[in-house]
């Protein structure tokens, strides 16, 4: 009667450590999303600064 329950246990600890590493790794992955969205919006805004830029120097050589 002892191994049939102590099989138990460790399958019980087994799915319980299982669910803890999942939680962790759902975690961890929404964070990564929301970096690198970030990233993208930083991104996006840099190019359209860029953007801006390259215009303000065509206009500045095409008034000279």
């Amino acid at each position: 009667m002892f191994w049939p329950m102590f099989a138990v246990a460790v399958g019980f600890v087994t799915v319980a450590v299982l669910g803890v590493l999942a939680v962790r790794v759902f975690v961890e992955a929404r964070r990564l999303g929301q970096q690198v969205a970030d990233s993208a919006r930083r991104i996006n805004r840099a190019a359209e600064d860029l953007e801006r830029a390259t215009v303000s120097a065509a206009r500045a050589v095409d008034t000279l």
